[in-house]
């Protein structure tokens, strides 16, 4: 008897996430036959020895008899109450805990609220390059991603008004990544509050994705979405996995600001959607009180002579020695995205390189297309390893690129 052949859900057919893809199950091969496989893959923090602060590591301990029954849908309030402190001391006063929904990490909580918000054929504008879970969740939604260009010429920001040209009458939402991921870049002032006029104008959704909102260097200055969405919704995403080393607690969170008024039935699906999965991660909860309102490590670690700028600064020294490699200095989060020069690699393939780099450097990267871009010269590596091993990482890239002459 031949064994049913099992469809999968033809939504799938338009989602990707190789950062653990094809090349990530390749490098597990490797290193399963011994090979160790530098992984610059993804921003898996705690794999390369950064620890989450004792002081959160503590709290979820003591707290841990308060962690085994289900927790209320939106979680834990002193989880939901500190998080919306934060905001008011970043200037943002119209919330409070009801504005704030505890997820099973930011990743979650794209796909709860995108699922609430979008029917067939909408449309949500996206940064080109993104996160790729962004488009993935749109997607799945049956909605169209529609790309923004955040061009390496002008720092990898966004231009307002070539937003506003994309704009149609199945636009729903506009997606904003600052710090960005992939690049680094951190949005002016005056460009973040250009979207937020053509969000109000339009009446878009804004979801602000700021993750890396802390992971800031040199004098790069973080400006909250929120600050500047007043006659739209706006949701402000952050959580505890980068800039508090805590990626596996699963631990995010997305605060509701801005006009709420005609929001109310929309709001009611995301908290519907939220009791669905019953609650998030309830133990890891319990760090968030401790996590905001106590010391903020991460500045120690971003200023000079901390771990995160001493990478950062060994990667740019890395590029800038190099004969194949250009990089727009990264502002902020964890990451650079490298460009490769095209007059020396005319044919240059990213995800070619990014294979023959792992099979025969074992170095892992992710390839830039995987970015939803349209070019394919650039890959992003993490700032993670320490300088010492950044050496011995770029002199594989250049024995990889020479070999591709």
């Amino acid at each position: 008897m031949t064994d049913p052949t099992i469809a999968t859900n033809q939504a799938l057919q338009g989602v990707s996430y190789e950062i653990r893809g094809d090349l990530a199950l390749r490098a597990l091969e490797l290193e399963r036959q011994g090979f160790e496989v530098i992984q610059l893959n993804i921003g898996n923090i705690g794999l390369f020895g950064y620890r989450t602060p004792e002081t959160m590591r503590l709290a979820m301990i003591e707290n841990l008899g308060q962690s085994e029954p289900y927790c209320h849908q939106k979680g834990v309030f002193p989880a939901r109450e500190a998080v919306v402190m934060q905001q008011q001391n970043r200037g943002v006063m119209d919330v409070s805990a009801d504005d704030v929904f505890i997820g099973n990490g930011v990743s979650e909580l794209i796909e709860l609220c995108l699922r609430g918000l979008l029917n067939e054929g909408d449309e949500v504008l996206l940064p080109s390059p993104d996160y790729p879970l962004w488009s993935a969740s749109a997607v799945l939604n049956r909605a169209r991603p529609v790309y923004y260009t955040c061009a390496p010429e002008n720092g990898f920001e966004p231009d307002p008004e070539e937003i506003a040209a994309l704009v149609t009458p199945r636009t729903r939402a506009l997606v904003v990544i600052n710090p960005n991921n992939p690049t680094g870049a951190v949005y002016s002032a005056d460009t973040l509050a250009g979207i937020a006029q053509v969000a109000e104008h339009h009446g878009l959704v804004v979801f602000s994705d700021e993750i890396y909102d802390q992971m800031l260097y040199d004098e790069a200055r973080h400006v909250p979405m929120a600050t500047l969405v007043h006659d739209t919704l706006c949701v402000t995403m952050s959580g505890l996995s980068k800039v508090y080393r805590a990626c596996g607690y699963r631990t995010g969170w997305a605060v509701f600001s801005g006009a709420r008024d005609g929001a109310s039935e929309y709001l009611h699906a995301v908290e519907m959607l939220a009791s669905l999965r019953l609650c998030a991660n309830v133990p890891g909860q319990w760090a968030v009180q401790t996590a905001l309102g106590g010391h903020q490590s991460i500045h120690r670690l971003t200023a000079p002579g901390g771990r995160l700028y001493e990478s950062r600064q060994a990667m740019m020294d890395g590029v800038a020695a190099s004969r194949f490699l250009e990089l727009v200095p990264p502002r902020g989060a964890m990451y650079g995205f490298l460009r490769v020069d095209n007059e020396l690699l005319p044919n240059f393939d990213d995800r070619q390189f990014a294979m023959e780099l792992l099979e025969r450097q074992h170095v892992l990267v992710s390839p830039g297309s995987s970015f939803n871009v349209p070019y394919r010269d650039h890959f992003r590596i993490t700032t993670l390893p320490r300088p010492e091993q950044y050496r011995r990482v770029f002199e594989r890239f250049e024995e990889q690129l020479e070999s591709m002459r």
